[in-house]
């Protein structure tokens, strides 16, 4: 079983740094990887197509880099087949979205989790390509490997906020990440994820979940954004969006070019 980076820098208490990818072409994972920037990928299945066999080529790509990991984002409906054949397929770690209270994050986590009398999960033994088919399935090794599995939740519904101390109480939990645009959605707000009364509860769930001993992660388009969640205490960002880079990059790159033949 490949060792899971990110699951060994929380355990040690360091910070991360992930990106994010909404393409499933395993050459951006490549190209990542080969700039040695990132603890883990973050694949947002949840925006994005994909085929089971793009999420184990996905894997396999992971695992051209032993020191960075993955993780996958996984969207509410068919969240169990996802998330197990996410795992499976060698994507180590699982962003579940749209958990409303303390119940749907416990689903999650047994979800993940091999079904043994001390894990409570409901994950079975298989022959996919993250045991190496024939080799550990159903193995001591798997099991712990399922224990590993870092487990993050969305915190982006009026639900989950207001149980937000429910949620963040339960076991398994291991990081939480606030969701404004849905939550401002949610509470009738629609277009005002960057209001300050919506920050203003972004500022809540952090303190909440450092308060609580469960790592508060945020999403960052540029490392200059850090600054004001470091300074409350954040020490875990995904910084980025594959589309999103390569949109700014368009319009940068065309605007300097329309200016400097303008001027001639």
């Amino acid at each position: 079983m490949k060792k899971n980076v990110l699951r060994e820098l929380l355990n040690e208490g360091k910070s991360t740094l992930g990106t994010h990818v909404i393409s499933a072409w395993p050459g951006i994972v490549e190209v990542i990887g080969h700039s040695a920037a990132f603890d883990y990928i973050e694949y947002v299945g949840e925006y994005s197509p994909f085929s089971l066999e793009q999420l184990d080529n996905f894997g396999r790509a992971i695992e051209l880099f032993p020191d960075m990991s993955s993780m996958m984002k996984v969207e509410e409906h068919n969240r169990g087949f996802i998330a197990t054949r996410a795992i499976d397929a060698g994507i180590q770690n699982v962003l579940f979205t749209d958990c409303r209270s303390a119940e749907d994050v416990q689903e999650c986590i047994h979800l993940v989790r091999a079904e043994t009398p001390e894990a409570g999960g409901t994950h079975g033994g298989h022959m996919r390509r993250s045991v190496g088919y024939v080799l550990e399935g159903g193995s001591e090794a798997w099991v712990k490997a399922m224990d590993d599995v870092v487990i993050a939740i969305m915190i982006e519904k009026k639900g989950a906020i207001e149980k937000l101390e429910e949620i963040l109480s339960v076991k398994g939990v291991d990081m939480v990440q606030f969701g404004p645009s849905d939550y401002s959605i949610s509470v009738g707000k629609p277009g005002k994820a960057g209001s300050p009364e919506i920050q203003k509860v972004q500022r809540y769930m952090i303190g909440l979940a450092l308060q609580k001993g469960v790592a508060p992660r945020v999403e960052i388009a540029s490392f200059e954004q850090a600054k004001p969640y470091i300074e409350l205490g954040v020490r875990h960002f995904c910084i980025g969006w594959d589309l999103r880079t390569i949109f700014t990059w368009c319009q940068q790159q065309a605007k300097g070019m329309q200016k400097m033949l303008a001027s001639t």
